[in-house]
């Protein structure tokens, strides 16, 4: 008797044609339906887009695919008295489980996933714009946490694991990828504006068996839409934006897809420019609206289907952000003011080039090789100048980064729910920081430091069931990482300060036991680490070396699917995670940065995220983070108790929200409106850096009219002018004075228009 994935005839099963489908287009496909074994289908043609070929597949069947979020579909039947060609048989568990699968390294179905994963949809709610970052998102998405340094330049913390809120030579907590493609090592989060992109999966906790050093927070990954042979597809949009007494912003923005070759290639252009209006007025420099930010980029992307199981894409992305001045207030009222000798301006851009090449078999074994590299470089300005001078002093720091990655493994997804995944991953990574201090018309240059990493790692990882019910995944990586330093951006003979050679080994032990049909519980853990370096030290002219550090976690977590339209989504999860020897980028009471090992840290975490749709058009999201850390050491003892905690984690942030369409004027409408609340937390660990931040919600709402391929949004954020305390830093200089504040944008209001076909 054949299996659920045979071929007969030229026609397979429903089920393995949709798990080949979301294989092929590496988006998500989910159906609770039973009985899909007992349909058979020829599978589309490759080239096709996702959506034409379900719609082509589907005819006929009794079942209809509809569009969910953040990048997929679900199959459920269609609505008509028609029956389906074959009857189903009774359901099984099995029959009843969800057929999804995420872009990952493992196609993994979402109910049998054993690990929290937080998915955004760019632009789907009311706190996003058409070219807002993954930043932007985090105010919306509990387990985030983010600093306002401003785009490009910010950090991004998962379910609390956060090490500074300042920029140095430490490796990120948080590992960014472009789909495959690792975007950053020691830099801040890239600041990528989310144009023409499917969605954003975070992967929380450390992931150290699957993607290496650092990543010991998590994963976000942005997830492009890709060149579609097959189809021609285009789309532009607009925007206006207004805030009060603030400065006018906008933006435009588009793509084009193009097929080419007979169907068997395409290319796909997007690019973007985008203003954002300042709300900050300088006193002394008699300046309004100070902090205004320009924003421009585009991607480019070729995909080629080669035939017999070879698809090739490859891809460039570039990206520059500039802002006139810093968007902190140094005032301890509510007016958006400050006073500074000089003007304190930043720019930040990357550049990305990536090649994927993919080879499917029948019988699902899939070979990957990932190549990409990236360069970050970013210059800064601040106001240096000492109180009663007479003068002005500035502070510059340029920085540089280059990353080389390259990837290769072999992976296999069976229906049954077996799969494994093997590979080998090399990394280079070079890290210069250059500092400037002195006369605003003529620095001078003090110590830097230039680190480079080079890994080289083994992972792989196996999922087996042991019954119908339950599967059990172990993962093993073994990593060997060295970091060299040199005390200068440029480095010359004799400067090199060899590191230490790190070797690690970090295990995966995960279960997942699926209780009912769209009910599963799991359990795991995983471990990571970062390598160490080295950074600048206290006081002027030095340099010291800096500790490796690890984390171990466990979690717990149970997911409840909605069957159909509507009805219930659900997820809940208990974490804790032991982090010892944590690096932190810090910042003296001079003004000057410098990274040290702190001590050591326990973080516990509670999360929950729901959505529930009573009727069709109508559904409310529910999401909370409630997070207890503390940190021991010789620093965080200087703080008082209830402050010795890591920096940017409040115990407690939710998001709350609602969403409503209708027909109405020849098209669809649909409100949105949501409320954010962000907790206290601090500025960093130690008594010189605990000053408070947070404490503060936000409402915002949307509405949205869309007709054939029209779109027209008005949206208002910030509706109360809420003046709440984003982050407690903005000039390492004048932190002492323990009074800067970053505040919310005030009150805006956008309008905007798209049009696609």
């Amino acid at each position: 008797m054949p299996s659920a994935g045979a071929q007969t005839g030229g026609e397979i099963t429903l089920q393995a044609a949709l798990l080949q489908l979301a294989t092929r287009s590496g988006e998500e496909i989910v159906s609770l339906e039973p009985g899909l074994r007992a349909i058979r289908v020829r599978l589309p043609p490759p080239g096709l887009p996702l959506e034409t070929a379900l719609r082509r597949m589907l005819r006929g069947t009794g079942y209809r695919a509809e569009r969910i979020a953040p990048h997929g579909y679900r199959i459920v039947r269609a609505a008509t008295s028609r029956p389906a060609p074959v009857a189903p048989p009774p359901p099984s568990p099995e029959d009843a489980a969800d057929v999804i699968v995420t872009a990952s390294k493992q196609h993994v179905p979402l109910l049998r996933f054993p690990a929290s994963i937080t998915s955004i949809v760019p632009h789907a709610d009311a706190t996003t714009g058409a070219t807002s970052s993954v930043a932007d998102a985090a105010r919306s998405t509990p387990v985030l946490q983010a600093t306002a340094l401003g785009v490009g330049r910010d950090k991004i913390f998962i379910r609390g694991i956060a090490d500074s809120s300042f920029d140095g030579a430490t490796q990120s907590t948080t590992s960014y990828y472009l789909d495959d493609i690792q975007m950053n090592y020691a830099t801040p989060e890239p600041g990528l504006a989310l144009v023409d992109i499917r969605g954003v999966e975070v992967m929380e906790g450390p992931q150290g068996t699957l993607y290496g050093a650092g990543a010991i927070g998590g994963i976000v990954r942005i997830i492009p839409n890709p060149a579609q042979p097959g189809a021609f597809h285009a789309g532009i949009t607009a925007s206006a934006s207004a805030t009060a007494d603030g400065g006018p912003g906008g933006d435009v923005s588009g793509f084009v897809n193009l097929p080419l070759a007979d169907d068997t290639a395409a290319v796909r252009l997007v690019g973007y420019r985008a203003h954002e209006g300042g709300y900050i007025d300088d006193r002394m420099l008699h300046r309004h609206a100070i902090n205004d930010l320009d924003r421009v980029g585009g991607r480019g992307a070729v995909r080629v289907e080669a035939g017999d199981g070879w698809q090739i894409d490859a891809s460039v992305l570039g990206q520059r952000n500039s802002a006139s001045d810093a968007q902190y207030i140094d005032s301890g009222g509510d007016r958006l003011v400050r006073s500074a000798r000089i003007a304190q301006p930043y720019w930040n851009s990357i550049v990305l080039g990536r090649v994927h090449i993919r080879k499917r078999w029948a019988s699902g074994l899939e070979l990957v090789s990932v190549s990409g590299v990236s360069q970050y470089d970013a210059d800064d300005w601040f106001d240096a100048t000492p109180a009663g001078s007479r003068g002005t002093v500035a502070y510059n720091t340029v920085r540089s980064n280059l990353l080389w990655t390259q990837e290769v493994r072999l992976s296999r997804s069976r229906a049954d729910g077996q799969s494994w995944v093997v590979g080998a991953a090399i990394l280079r990574n070079r890290d210069s920081l250059n500092r400037q201090l002195g006369p605003a018309s003529d620095p001078i240059e003090i110590i830097g430091v230039t680190n480079v990493s080079q890994n080289l790692s083994l992972f792989s990882e196996f999922t087996e069931p042991l019954t119908h019910r339950l599967s059990m995944t172990i993962g093993l990586r073994a990593t060997q990482a060295r970091v060299d330093g040199y005390p200068s951006l440029k480095p010359r003979a004799g400067d090199l300060v060899r590191g230490r050679m790190t070797r690690r080994v970090d295990p995966t032990l995960a279960l997942s036991w699926q209780l009912a049909p769209r009910l599963s519980v799991y359990a795991r853990y995983q471990s990571g680490f970062r390598t160490g370096g080295l950074a600048v030290a206290r006081g002027i002219g030095r340099v010291a070396e800096f500790k490796s550090d690890s984390i171990g976690m466990g979690e717990v977590g149970v997911r409840h699917l909605r069957d159909g339209a509507t009805g219930v989504d659900f997820g809940a999860a208990l974490s804790y995670a032991r982090w010892h020897d944590i690096q932190a980028d810090l910042i003296d009471r001079r003004g000057q940065p410098y990274t040290a090992n702190i001590g050591n840290a326990n973080i516990l975490t509670a999360e929950v995220s729901a959505n529930w749709v009573p009727v069709a058009p109508l559904r409310f999201d529910l999401s909370a983070l409630y997070t207890v850390n503390n940190v021991d050491g010789p620093l965080a003892s200087t703080s008082p108790t209830d402050n010795r905690r890591l920096p940017n984690t409040p115990p407690f942030s939710a998001h709350a929200g609602a969403n409503y369409g209708w027909s109405a004027f020849g098209g669809a409408m649909r409100l949105a409106g949501a409320i954010d609340y962000i907790g206290r937390s601090v500025l960093g660990t130690g008594h010189y850096l605990d000053i408070e931040q947070g404490r503060y919600a936000v409402v915002s709402a949307r509405a949205e009219w869309t007709r054939r391929d029209l779109t027209l949004w008005l949206a208002a954020d910030n509706i109360t002018d809420s003046r709440g305390n984003r982050f407690a830093f903005g000039n390492p200089f004048t932190l002492a004075n323990r009074d800067q504040r970053t505040p919310l944008r005030p009150a805006t209001v956008t309008l905007g228009i798209k049009v696609e076909r």
